[in-house]
């Protein structure tokens, strides 16, 4: 019997029963253009290439398994985002997807803002030159250095999770001399329909506060009593991986409706909401993720008609697209190693990697695609679970896909979107070595974060 099953986390049984997968592909050489960043084709030889670069070429002098992130087609995704929302509203990149100095750099080069949650993400953001003003600080838990940290840099904004934060918040900023702008996180009562460990926007999880029982006005009421603090808006974030747009017309009607509560009991009517992220990417060929232009429109519809509806002058939108941005750019490169048929059930391919690079399909059941890139094939397909090498059984990385059945140890295949959480959430179980991320472009190809060594590991084994 199979479990339920949703795009952001596919749930299947162990062993699947005949006719439960979706048929292969009429030619399983050909690269489903939904699933693959833009410059990734496979040449005449039939060897794949990204940014003009055969795989064979990378693997060779880059070693795999390796993440190869399609530069070009990441600053792409930066434009579509910035100019389908315009200068009206602000574009937070969310760091926690995949940042690197190199990223923050294209980031702001492309003129779009960044979204942090931690204190290490804050540091890489402002080493790498993103302006302060630029960045927005998340987090449950923000510690106090790391608030102090924020406000001495002068983020643009800091987003409260909890009436504790917005005193601490308050009393750091106005012993620094500062008066920090905040905006509050509600949870809005919208569970998007996804994963229940990616669901955020209910009452039962840890962030936010709830706009259920008075408990957000009553946030927001502490919140402008205090000196230490300006607040500018409102921030909800409905879950992830979602091509519904039905979840956010929700959400937005509610934080609507707290902003007239907040006008009407203040006479304040804040300047900002932030919708957050969650919008979903194309995994496999079922998804059918929505364009950058789209999404600007429905949000930009919904907002305006729920204000208008509530008397209120159209807010500030604020969106937070990591995975939308980074996920589709990225692929894994993967050498086969061994191949394993089970008679009458499917076959085991076994890469260099697994779940330390990959912990998503073992942490949410997700879903991926995969391919022979090396070369092409001519010979029948046959069903696969590719696996890592790690000592656990739910080391998996693509849990049923097909591949073309003269497949042989040495060759090498790619799982496409991986840009999004798989390095930033990588390991070093067994002591793996996380992999490197090489950005290619127009024919070239650089280390941005390099493969770790033995000896870097040791270098934190004290003994």
């Amino acid at each position: 019997m199979s479990r339920s099953a949703h795009p952001a986390g596919p749930r299947h049984a162990d062993v699947l029963p005949d006719g439960h997968y979706t048929a292969p592909p009429a030619d399983l050489n050909v690269l489903d253009r939904k699933v693959w960043s833009r410059t990734v084709a496979r040449n005449a030889d039939g060897a794949v290439a990204v940014g003009g670069i055969e795989v064979t070429r990378l693997a060779e002098e880059f070693g795999t398994p390796a993440y190869f992130l399609d530069e070009a087609d990441f600053r792409a995704r930066c434009r579509a985002w910035a100019d389908a929302f315009g200068p009206d509203a602000d574009v937070f990149y969310a760091g926690k997807a995949f940042l690197s100095r190199a990223v923050v750099r294209w980031l702001t080069e492309e003129g779009l803002n960044l979204d942090v949650c931690s204190g290490g993400e804050l540091t890489c953001a402002l080493e790498a030159g993103m302006p302060a003003e630029r960045i927005a600080f998340h987090g449950n838990n923000k510690t106090t250095a790391e608030i102090e940290r924020a406000v001495t840099a002068g983020v643009g904004r800091i987003v409260l999770d909890s009436f504790q934060e917005i005193a601490r918040v308050a009393h750091i900023a106005q012993r620094l001399g500062k008066r920090q702008r905040v905006q509050i996180r509600v949870t809005v009562g919208v569970e998007a329909h996804t994963h229940e460990f990616i669901a955020t926007a209910h009452e039962d999880q840890k962030f936010g506060i709830a706009l259920a029982g008075g408990e957000a006005a009553e946030a927001v009421r502490r919140a402008l009593t205090l000196d230490g603090l300006e607040l500018i808006g409102i921030h909800s974030h409905i879950g992830s991986q979602i091509f519904d747009m039905a979840g956010f017309e929700v959400s937005a009607r509610r934080v609507v409706q707290l902003l007239a509560e907040v006008r009407d009991e203040h006479g304040v009517e804040l300047p900002e909401i932030d919708l957050g992220g969650g919008l979903g990417i194309a995994y496999t060929s079922e998804d059918d993720p929505r364009e950058p232009h789209e999404i600007a429109k429905a949000l930009g519809d919904i907002v305006t008609r729920e204000c208008e509806a509530a008397g209120l002058a159209t807010p500030r939108i604020s969106v937070e697209p990591g995975r939308a941005i980074v996920g589709p750019t990225a692929f894994t490169l993967y050498e086969v190693g061994t191949i394993k048929p089970l008679e009458g059930l499917r076959t085991y391919v076994s890469v260099d990697g697994g779940m330390s690079d990959n912990i998503r399909t073992a942490l949410y059941d997700a879903e991926y695609s995969v391919a022979l890139v090396s070369r092409t094939s001519d010979a029948e397909p046959m069903l696969v679970r590719v696996v890592g090498k790690h000592c656990e059984s739910g080391d998996i990385v693509v849990r049923d896909a097909f591949l073309p059945s003269d497949l042989a140890p040495g060759d090498l295949i790619a799982v496409p979107a991986t840009g999004a959480y798989c390095r930033s959430m990588a390991s070093n179980y067994n002591h793996a070595l996380r992999p490197p991320v090489v950005a290619v472009r127009d024919g070239e190809a650089r280390v941005i974060v390099r493969r770790e060594t033995e000896e870097d590991l040791l270098r934190l084994d004290v003994g």
